[in-house]
């Protein structure tokens, strides 16, 4: 029997991915082996795939695991509500059926579905060196999130960091005597708000626009009857091109350090894994052409993937059934995530045309 995408995909959405990915790691493999294909799963957690042999090299990626909290598979007609509907099972459902009714004559598709996306991407970033992808030889890597069937050429990157504010303590009844690090927030927030108009790395991407920075926690005191010496702001950066995590860091620290009289300092959240930088591949890339080509229309994408991790490497673009928002609010992420099924089955055909293009393009 043929693969069933929508089948695959009620399945999928009825399978918690948010604490552990292991469950639906093993149905993506046992769908695989039934269809003929053995997978493997490599140090990084990733579920790999491979049609073809030698030759040039298209990746078809996205990830196993959600965001809490679940939501279970409720379908209403030609909609699927629950976790995962568009972030990202319905996007993997349209990938498995690409995949699957591909038969490069020259070239290798690989199909790459990675663990942790949502937290630290520690997955995809043991899986890009091992690839072997070489733009120069024509290779393609296709990510798949809820793009409404656009194909997404360049994305914000996300950072994260913390400003760190020094005080002195002090008695409560005395406050006078002490430095106190949570009023002295106020000040920092507004700076944080004026930071475009004082650095050159927010320059506007002619199609990203501005990157943002927006204090998201802030974290101060250890006593109700004490003045606070210390407090953290927390702060979540999307970012355009050129500009990279250790740029924004010393450019956001000196910044800080000169506007400011208080005792101030920003350093970027540590990590394993390297933040998800921006990202854009050229419109005349191969791979973007056969999308054209496919009547799909061109956007960036507005959150950080992992494409961060394949762009560096060869051209890469964002595709997908599903949207992030509608004219209703948030979708994914949210409590009404869904995804139209008619979508996911377009989104496979197109796939499905987009790879065949490529194939014979690198096959000549």
């Amino acid at each position: 029997m043929g693969f069933d995408p929508i089948a695959f995909l009620e399945t999928a959405v009825e399978t918690p991915s948010h604490e552990d990915i292991d469950p639906m790691r093993a149905l993506l493999c046992d769908r695989l082996a039934e269809h003929g294909v053995e997978p493997t799963v490599d140090d990084g957690g990733s579920v790999l795939a491979t049609r073809g042999s030698s030759g040039p090299h298209i990746v078809l990626n996205t990830h196993l695991d959600t965001v809490v909290p679940h939501v279970p598979a409720e379908r209403d007609d030609d909609v699927l509500h629950g976790r995962g509907a568009c972030d990202a099972k319905g996007p993997l459902a349209a990938m498995m059926a690409a995949f699957l009714d591909c038969e490069p004559d020259r070239g290798r598709l690989t199909l790459a579905v990675t663990p942790d996306e949502e937290t630290y991407s520690t997955g995809a970033a043991a899986l890009v060196p091992g690839l072997g992808l070489d733009g120069a030889r024509g290779d393609a890597v296709i990510v798949g999130e809820p793009t409404g069937l656009d194909v997404c050429t360049a994305g914000k990157g996300r950072f994260e960091g913390a400003v760190t504010i020094d005080g002195e303590s002090a008695h409560a009844a005395e406050p006078h005597t002490g430095e106190n690090a949570i009023e002295s927030a106020a000040p920092v927030i507004g700076a944080l708000a004026e930071f475009g108009e004082h650095s050159e790395t927010l320059a506007a991407h002619p199609d990203l626009g501005e990157p943002t920075l927006t204090p998201t926690v802030v974290e101060g005191g250890t006593a109700t009857n004490r003045v606070p010496a210390g407090c953290d702001i927390v702060v979540d950066r999307r970012s355009v091109p050129p500009e990279t995590a250790m740029e924004f860091e010393r450019a956001l620290d000196e910044y800080l350090r000169e506007r400011l009289d208080s005792p101030v300092s920003f350093a970027l959240t540590e990590r394993e894994t390297p933040f998800l930088e921006a990202f854009e591949t050229p419109s005349d890339s191969a791979v973007v052409e056969a999308f054209r080509n496919a009547e799909c229309e061109t956007r960036p994408f507005t959150a950080a993937t992992e494409a961060s991790y394949f762009a560096p490497e060869a051209p890469t673009v964002v595709f997908g059934p599903g949207v992030l928002a509608d004219a209703d609010g948030p979708v994914a992420h949210a409590e009404r995530e869904y995804v139209r099924l008619p979508e996911v089955e377009r989104a496979g055909e197109l796939l499905g045309d987009v790879l065949a293009s490529l194939f014979r393009e690198t096959g000549t």
